[in-house]
């Protein structure tokens, strides 16, 4: 059996025993860490170290994220350009549509070609695209030995990749060793057909995510509405209930003013009506004592017509009397002139019964005073 107790000495004595061997053991690890660092310092190249400079300074800016990018344009509507590069003949644009699937919609996709093995060439064809308005740039290939990855380790190619203002992605075929183009990518892939699926992978995840922002926003909108709602409603109904209070004072007021109004109004139509009955008969009063007023009015112009007529017929009578009279004396008197004319006449006939001229002027005018005689009377 072991024992439950340890003692003080056999403290001590396992402690000193400890110290010693850290101790020793720490000697040991530097000296060993001491001889890897010389080692590796006389081992690292001067090409080496500008490849960690360059990583060092990729490390410093930061690397550009795909998946914002990708984002932005989604929530633009705009679709995001790429400038895929491959080599010469390469068939392997086949697997890359067919990881992108249904999400190439999103994309406007160039393909541009070059000796994907030559340093050089790869140079020429990025400095071309960099003047371009383009989203993303990457290097697309289906494989290759070993040796032909040594184009991607190349220190002057890597200055201009890190330097491009687009995303840069990498998908040169292979999946053991890692190339410096692939530590300087914002975005590395293995193979082509793994970066249309990633493309399509991030499609698909912000789709998802705008749909569920839909979602939650449309629920939310909902749960707004509805809170509103219900606060509108609630304040309707207590408007609604005061109305209705409002409205039966108002209806109880209205009757009562009604019912006051209608008793005023059926006194005063009983006094207007009073007033109309006696205002009734005096009018019928008035209206009689008018006509026999007009009747005895006309009696008296009657009477008055008449006196007049009858004082008109005896000026009359008086004025023929008066003008007959006047006409008589008149007649008598140019029959006195003609009396005497005709005796003088006569006399002269007399005197000279030779002169029938004076005869015949006596007999017309004989004939003249009994036919004006004759028109008189």
């Amino acid at each position: 059996m072991l024992r439950s107790k340890i003692t003080n000495n056999e403290i001590y004595t396992l402690r000193g025993f400890i110290e010693k061997s850290i101790k020793n053991s720490s000697i040991e690890l530097r000296f060993v860490v001491d001889e890897i660092v010389q080692q590796e310092e006389r081992s690292i190249s001067e090409e080496e170290l500008e490849r960690y400079a360059l990583i060092q300074k990729k490390l410093e800016t930061g690397s550009k994220d795909l998946e914002t990018l990708i984002r932005d344009k989604m929530l633009k509507d705009e679709k995001v350009r790429v400038a895929n590069i491959y080599g010469n003949n390469a068939i392997v644009q086949k697997d890359f549509f067919e990881g992108l699937d249904v999400s190439r919609k999103y994309f406007d996709i160039s393909d541009h070609s070059c000796n994907i093995t030559s340093s050089t060439a790869i140079i020429s064809k990025l400095n071309e695209i960099s003047a371009l308005d383009y989203d993303i740039v990457a290097l697309v290939r289906g494989g290759g030995d070993r040796q032909s990855m040594e184009t991607f380790n190349n220190v002057t190619l890597s200055e201009l990749f890190i330097k491009m203002n687009m995303v840069t992605v990498t998908a040169i075929g292979h999946t053991v060793d890692e190339t410096l183009l692939d530590k300087l990518a914002d975005k590395r892939f293995h193979l082509p057909h793994d970066y249309g699926a990633g493309l399509h992978a991030i499609v698909e995840k912000l789709s998802h995510e705008r749909s569920n922002s839909r979602a939650l926003l449309i629920d939310e909108v909902k749960k707004d509405v509805t809170k509103q709602f219900s606060e509108q409603v609630e304040t309707l109904e207590k408007q609604l209930k005061k109305k209705n209070e409002e409205f039966t004072e108002a209806q109880k007021t209205y009757k009562e003013q009604t019912e006051a109004h209608n008793k005023t109004y059926a006194e005063q139509l009983k006094v207007r009506n009073e007033e109309f009955q006696k205002l009734q008969v005096s009018s019928t009063k008035q209206v009689e004592d008018l006509q026999k007023n007009f009747l005895e009015q006309q009696r008296q112009r009657q009477a008055e017509m008449d006196s007049y007529k009858k004082e008109i017929a005896v000026l009359h009578e008086k004025n023929v009397q008066s003008a007959i009279n006047e006409k008589t004396a008149s007649l008598k008197a140019n029959l006195e002139t003609l009396t005497q004319d005709n005796i003088r006449l006569n006399q002269e006939v007399e005197s000279n019964k030779t002169d029938y001229v004076k005869i015949i002027i006596a007999f017309v005018l004989a004939l003249v005073v009994g036919f004006v005689l004759a028109k008189v009377l």
